[in-house]
């Protein structure tokens, strides 16, 4: 069993031959990863190797640690900024608006509230574009085609055992366009990039020059989806929301300090 470092851009297949590549007693040999990790997340990844791909079962039931960066103002069909934007509100804090701290203010208040209210145990869809498969094909792969509209979409119940408010902070425009567009090409394979800075761009255009996003440690179970949590916070505070970054920190007792 190996704990790696999974970083931005990377998907867990290329993980496994970067690990091969560095390690040439390892090229042969069989090696799965245990729990996956999206494009735009980054952190601990569990990789099997021979014999122990056997006891993956046992590795897929640890609970998860993640700091989760949620950016106000988008949401994507992705509910990360690696998607196509569904919404847009322009009426975000700005530094030209002289309410901005009571703006800001506010919207953590809003925040507070949901995560005190939030069930700790509930059933959460999968989202949209994951490797889940409906009648053997992946979720991605039918949301792509347009073919997921027509679909039940699937559930699993999860559990949060704690979440914590770790920080907020307001961002400039132009930094967040660099992040995005940074962190978009890294990633290797046919992930809709052209399309999404295509569209992140046009938005910028007109948006605010500053934005807020608020850091969330979650302490959760086995196949909880954070970005799926972004996304569904705002909804539920009716301002756009999506996951700006995702740190995995904690798998069971192994621990990553960032």
């Amino acid at each position: 069993m190996l704990i790696i470092y999974k970083k931005i851009g990377e998907t867990p297949l290329e993980v496994i031959k970067r690990v091969k590549s560095k390690n040439p007693l390892l090229m042969d040999e069989k090696m799965t990863y245990a729990g996956r990790l999206d494009p735009m997340a980054e952190g601990l990844l569990i990789l099997l190797v021979g014999e122990e791909i056997k006891e993956k079962d046992k590795y897929l039931g640890l609970g998860k640690e993640y700091i989760v960066e949620v950016l106000f103002g988008f949401s994507t069909d992705s509910y990360d900024i690696l998607g196509k934007i569904l919404k847009v509100q322009l009426e975000t804090p700005s530094v030209e608006n002289c309410k901005l701290k009571t703006r800001l203010n506010d919207l953590v208040g809003q925040v507070e509230n949901y995560l005190e209210k939030f069930p700790k145990k509930f059933l959460q869809k999968y989202p949209p574009f994951s490797s889940k498969t409906i009648n053997g094909e992946q979720m991605f792969n039918l949301a792509k085609s347009g073919e997921l509209e027509d679909l039940e979409i699937p559930t699993k119940e999860v559990e949060i055992y704690s979440v914590e408010l770790v920080d907020f902070y307001t961002i400039k425009k132009n930094v967040l366009e660099k992040i995005i567009f940074k962190r978009i090409n890294l990633i290797c394979g046919d992930f809709r990039q052209n399309e999404t800075i295509d569209g992140w761009q046009k938005v910028f255009i007109e948006s605010p020059d500053e934005f807020v996003v608020v850091k969330i440690k979650l302490n959760v179970s086995s196949g909880f989806y954070a970005r799926s949590f972004a996304n569904t916070m705002g909804e539920n505070i009716e301002i756009p929301a999506l996951a700006l970054s995702i740190a995995r920190t904690k798998i069971g007792n192994l621990v990553y300090k960032i």
